[in-house]
């Protein structure tokens, strides 16, 4: 695989995706080749079965690697589930020379430090991410490099996970026959592939709603503020149907797809869907207005546990940017309205097509946010080479490229502790 181009590996609930990609001149995301399994072996983000997983990992890999031509070495890898977890903490350290400016080193130093706070036991740090910095008590500084200043603090979003799931997934991976080359929080890739840099300054809610779990993401001044994670989502309102509508889960995810509502509306009154019945029985006629109930009460709830988090995180009376839904689980009709009502903010969908060139129109559909934001988030924190012209410019500051390295070793590290 050519070192310009990034894969992207979201290990979904109910689907395994692997999108290659590359940018082009006008820092748009090409993507080269798309492959998408089944996922049988994973339930609420976290992989329960190591074989499904693995062979699921292989076969949608294969086919990105089919249908795009290259060959693949590297994974960029999401990963999400209800382990995961977010602290906010302040970090200090003194400087020797107060004439220096104060440098990446000082800023990686400071956030070196932070991997070092005791945990519960199981507990692993997956991302530090600073969010403002504070200069010999001068508060509210976004950017410090440049700066005079002896002592330097920061605030940091701090999002841990099991260390157990999280070696999981780098087995599964490593299993299929691929390396990790990096390991990112699902939101945080989702927001990066739907969210608009005037929004994240205004301040906006992202709300993931995938198949096993909702993942949250809130920003405000460009900074990350709340990040969280429901383990509620699609796969719920398909069992609900099931159980309301007395139908076999095919029958009801297909209802749900084709047919499905967030709201009950009156012109869903007289209108009727035949679902074919088991072998030797009689089709099973489906009412719109019920499936709509059914739908709207999980979805309803969904919402309410998100709006809960939006509340915890300080920032709800401060998002004029709304609420962005996007996701495999944001394609039911009138779930906007829906969204507006329960949490009484604007909302909107969000797709990924911002960063995407002409011709991605598969890669632009929300069940794909994840896995596009991952492309993003990877050209951001490896500084790939993008060609333009005849030079070669490389993009992303690479700050927090040891985030994506912790994974590797805890995984050697336990492996070691095995033996």
């Amino acid at each position: 695989m050519k070192n310009d181009i990034i894969v992207g590996l979201d290990i979904g609930t109910t689907k395994i995706s692997c999108i290659v990609g590359r940018r082009n001149e006008y820092n748009k995301l090409e993507i080269l080749g798309m492959g998408r399994a089944e996922s049988f072996g994973v339930q609420r983000g976290v992989v329960a079965n190591l074989e499904k997983t693995t062979n699921a990992i292989k076969q949608a890999v294969t086919a990105a690697e089919e249908n795009s031509g290259h060959e693949i070495h590297e994974v960029i890898v999401g990963i999400a589930g209800q382990h995961i977890r977010s602290i906010q903490h302040r970090g200090i350290i003194t400087r020797d020379n107060a004439e220096d400016f104060i440098s990446k080193a000082d800023i990686k130093r400071l956030t070196d430090e932070m991997y070092k706070l005791a945990l519960p036991p199981g507990d692993k740090i997956i991302h530090v991410l600073p969010q403002d910095f504070i200069v010999d008590d001068e508060h509210g500084v976004t950017d410090p490099i440049g700066r005079a200043g002896v002592r330097l603090e920061a605030n940091f979003h701090i999002i841990t996970g099991k260390s157990a799931a999280i070696n999981d997934i780098h087995r599964c991976v490593e299993h299929a026959g691929f390396i990790v080359k990096g390991l990112m929080l699902e939101p945080l890739a989702s927001a990066a592939s739907v969210l608009g840099d005037e929004e994240r300054e205004a301040g906006v809610a992202m709300v993931d709603i995938g198949g096993g779990t909702t993942d949250i993401a809130i920003f405000h001044n460009h900074i990350i503020r709340h990040t969280a994670v429901i383990p509620l989502g699609g796969n719920v309102v398909t069992e609900d149907i099931k159980e309301g509508c007395m139908i076999m889960r095919n029958s009801a995810e297909q209802l749900k797809v084709k047919f499905g509502s967030a709201l009950a509306v009156d012109e869903q009154e007289n209108q009727i869907v035949s679902i074919q019945g088991l072998k030797g029985r009689e089709p099973k006629e489906i009412s719109l207005k019920n499936l709509a109930h059914i739908i709207e009460a999980r979805m309803k709830e969904i919402l309410d546990y998100s709006y809960y988090e939006i509340q915890q995180s300080g920032y709800a009376d401060k998002l004029i940017g709304g609420i962005v839904v996007t996701g495999g689980g944001s394609q039911l009709k009138h779930l906007k309205q829906l969204v507006e009502y329960v949490t009484g903010l604007d909302a909107r969908i969000g797709y990924p097509t911002e960063h995407l060139a002409t011709g991605a129109e598969e890669a632009g559909n929300p069940m794909y946010a994840t896995g596009v934001g991952l492309i993003i988030k990877g050209f951001e924190e490896f500084n790939v080479p993008v060609e333009t012209g005849n030079t070669t410019t490389k993009k992303g500051n690479g700050w927090f490229k040891n985030i994506f390295d912790w994974g590797k070793r805890a995984l050697q590290e336990e492996d070691t502790e095995l033996r």
